[in-house]
C-alpha cells in the first residue's frame, strides 16, 4: 500500500492567536490521560493516493468531535479531496497539483470560507484556531482534552514509512539513514497518556511517545469548532463555556 505525505514547510503570521497561553490560564488543570479517539472509525480518505493528509486530518477531527458530543459524522473520500481542491487547487478528477497543503493556508480557509460538509446543513466552519509550541506538552494536552484534538505537522522519518498501519511510532527504534526526514505530513492528536500521544494516520488510530514527537512536531494548532464540539446544551463534552474561552482566544 502506498502512503502518502503532503505537508509543505510552515508558515508564520503575527496576527496567529497564541492559543496555548491562553489554554494555560482558562484549563490550567491537566488530567494525566485523556482519549476522545478510542472507537471513532478513521478512514484512509484518501491519503493513500494524493498528499491529502491535512483534510484527511479534517474528517478525522470532525468525527472526533462530533462522536464525542453530538452524533459521528463520517465524511467521505470525495469530500475531503474537494476540501483539498478548495484549498489548494488539487484537481480530484486527474490528480494535477498535488502539492501538499500549508496548514495555516488551510486554517484560513475553513474560518473564513468554510470546507465542505455534505449532508449538513451549509458548510462546516471553523469558529478560531491558535497555535501550540510543537514542544509545550502540557500545552498539546490542554488542546485535546478540552478543545477535542489537536492539529499538527510533523516531519515523518524515512524508517515510519515502512511501518504497518497502526504501528507505533517510536524514533528510538530507528537509526542510520532511517532517521533521515522523509517529507512533512499532517496528523490529528486525539487522545494522551503519561507515555505518548494517539493520532490519526492513513486511516488509523496509531500511537507514539512524547520524546518523539517533540522531535519530528514542527508546528501544532489548537482548533475551536462550534459546530463540532459543542452538544444540544451548548457546552463541550467536558462541559466547559466555550464562549469565555472563545473570547479570551481572541483578547490575548
Amino acid at each position: 500500500m502506498a502512503l502518502q505525505l503532503g505537508k509543505r514547510s510552515p508558515r508564520q503570521d503575527s496576527r496567529t492567536y497564541k492559543l496555548g497561553r491562553v489554554l494555560a490560564v482558562r484549563q490550567p488543570v491537566v488530567p494525566p490521560s485523556k482519549d476522545w479517539s478510542a472507537g471513532v472509525p478513521y478512514q484512509m480518505w484518501g491519503n493513500d493516493r494524493y498528499g491529502c493528509c491535512a483534510f484527511a486530518s479534517y474528517a478525522a477531527l470532525t468525527a472526533t468531535w462530533t462522536k464525542a458530543a453530538q452524533a459521528l459524522v463520517l465524511l467521505t473520500t470525495s469530500t475531503v479531496l474537494s476540501a483539498y481542491a478548495e484549498v489548494t487547487g488539487f484537481d480530484p478528477q486527474t490528480g494535477a497539483n498535488d502539492d501538499g497543503t500549508i496548514l495555516l493556508d488551510q486554517l484560513n480557509h475553513w474560518r473564513t470560507h468554510g470546507l465542505p460538509r455534505p449532508g449538513q446543513p451549509g458548510r462546516d466552519y471553523l469558529t478560531a484556531y491558535g497555535i501550540i509550541s510543537p514542544t509545550d506538552i502540557q500545552g498539546i494536552k490542554r488542546g485535546i482534552c478540552y478543545l477535542g484534538g489537536v492539529l499538527a505537522g510533523v516531519q515523518v522519518p524515512r524508517g515510519f514509512m515502512s511501518l504497518g498501519l497502526g504501528e507505533t511510532w517510536d524514533l528510538s527504534k530507528l537509526s542510520g539513514t532511517d532517521l533521515e526526514p522523509e517529507g512533512g505530513h499532517a496528523i490529528a492528536l486525539t487522545g494522551y497518556t503519561p507515555a505518548g500521544v494517539f493520532f490519526n494516520t492513513w486511516g488509523t488510530r496509531t500511537f507514539m511517545p512524547w520524546d518523539t514527537l517533540l522531535k519530528i512536531c514542527d508546528e501544532a494548532y489548537g482548533l475551536l469548532s462550534r459546530q463540532n464540539w459543542l452538544g444540544i446544551p451548548g457546552t463541550s463534552p467536558n462541559g466547559e463555556n466555550f464562549d469565555a474561552l472563545l473570547a479570551e482566544v481572541r483578547a490575548a
